[in-house]
């Protein structure tokens, strides 16, 4: 069995695998020693990889180094991607591994990743497994808070997903309507570019946001070909272990 950790910007998401069956996920913030010895005394796991956005390196990490085979995932295991991406050392990680994840998932497709977090990305890759790069924008908590921040009267407004207006009558609902409505015009406006040229485009969605995201296009042309796939960083990541031959 295998142990694959994502250690986010906010969350450290940990799941279990055995080979392609995905068993068991949770998120923690943070993880800490006593959480990998009860996996580790639960599964029988041989073999982990860790993920993280971060430089430092926590102490439940050498804890987990001295039970199993534990591996850093890195930029060079692309597991049958061809990165064309022109900084491959500066490319995030978790984009890296939505990459892989699509790639394994739905092979033999055109593949469109959007992934709904702190930022929002948008990743391609061919049907070939050729991967050049995407797009990085703000996220939909990390807009909401910067018009707070860098203004003096502007109120933190949270995400609500029953508002479907055009704009707003006030200054709550006209704050939800630029983020959110942004957003959705946004996603339909990357959607579009991508299905100009690639008419066969899947689209999955990934990531905190994404169902939130899905309810924004449930009324686009695109919701046929949409699909979600909640766990696809550490689908991801899980393809790159069982590929990796060290």
């Amino acid at each position: 069995m295998e142990l694959v950790i994502d250690i986010g910007n906010t969350f450290t998401k940990i799941a279990v695998f055995d080979n392609n069956q995905l068993l068991q996920t949770e998120h923690y913030q943070p993880a800490d020693s006593s959480i990998i010895n009860k996996i580790l005394t639960d599964y029988p796991i041989k073999r982990a990889i860790i993920s993280s956005v971060k430089k430092d390196r926590e102490e439940w990490q050498g804890l987990l180094a001295q039970k199993v085979k534990l591996i850093y995932f890195s930029a060079g295991m692309t597991s049958g991607i061809t990165n064309h991406y022109l900084t491959p050392n500066t490319l995030g990680l978790d984009r890296l591994a939505a990459v892989i994840g699509v790639y394994h998932l739905y092979p033999g497709k055109d593949n469109l990743v959007i992934d709904g977090g702190t930022c929002i990305t948008y990743d391609w890759v061919d049907a070939a497994g050729n991967y050049f790069g995407g797009s990085i924008s703000p996220g939909l908590n990390m807009r909401y808070k910067a018009l707070n921040n860098y203004t003096a009267g502007l109120p933190l407004i949270n995400a609500d997903e029953t508002f479907n207006a055009k704009g707003g009558d006030s200054t709550a609902s006209a704050i939800l309507s630029g983020v959110q409505n942004g957003i959705k015009y946004e996603l339909e406006g990357f959607i579009e570019s991508y299905k100009s040229s690639e008419k066969e485009l899947n689209i999955v969605l990934t990531g905190g946001d994404s169902i939130f995201f899905d309810s924004l296009l449930k009324n686009s042309i695109f919701a046929p070909c949409i699909k979600i796939e909640p766990h696809l960083v550490l689908k991801g990541l899980n393809a790159a272990i069982q590929t990796n031959n060290d």
